[in-house]
C-alpha cells in the first residue's frame, strides 16, 4: 500500500510559479513511475508530467517548456515546478504513483491562478 499526500498549492497571478510536492509512504518508492495530473471543473483528470523510476521524463503538450517534474528517491518525494502559470493552468492536481499492477492518488491539492 501507497499512500501520497501532496502540498504546495494556492492563489497566484499569471505568469508566477508554483511548486508541488509529493511524499509517499513505503520503502519501495523508487521502483514507481510517477506523475501528475489535473482536473478542471467540469472537465476529466488528465496526465500533465510523468517521471519514470529511471528518470525519464514526458509532459503534456500544454504545459511543455513551463512545468518540470523531478523525483527524489532518498525522500520518496515528487516534485512539480510550474513557471508561467496562466489561468488554463487552474485545477486541482493530483499525485499518482503507479507500480506493479495498481495505482495510487493522492488527496489532491487546488492550484488557482488569477489576478
Amino acid at each position: 500500500q501507497v499512500q501520497l499526500v501532496e502540498s504546495g498549492g494556492g492563489l497566484v497571478q499569471p505568469g508566477g510559479s508554483l511548486r508541488l510536492s509529493c511524499v509517499a509512504s513505503g520503502n519501495i518508492f523508487s521502483r514507481y513511475r510517477m506523475a501528475w495530473y489535473r482536473q478542471a471543473p467540469g472537465k476529466e483528470r488528465v496526465m500533465v508530467a510523468g517521471i519514470s523510476s529511471g528518470g525519464s521524463v514526458w509532459y503534456s503538450d500544454s504545459v511543455r517548456g513551463r512545468f518540470t517534474i523531478s523525483r527524489d528517491n532518498g525522500k520518496n518525494a515528487v516534485y512539480l515546478q510550474m513557471n508561467s502559470l496562466k489561468p488554463d493552468d487552474t485545477a486541482v492536481y493530483y499525485c499518482n504513483a503507479y507500480g506493479y499492477g495498481k495505482d495510487y492518488w493522492g488527496q489532491g491539492t487546488q492550484v488557482t491562478v488569477s489576478s
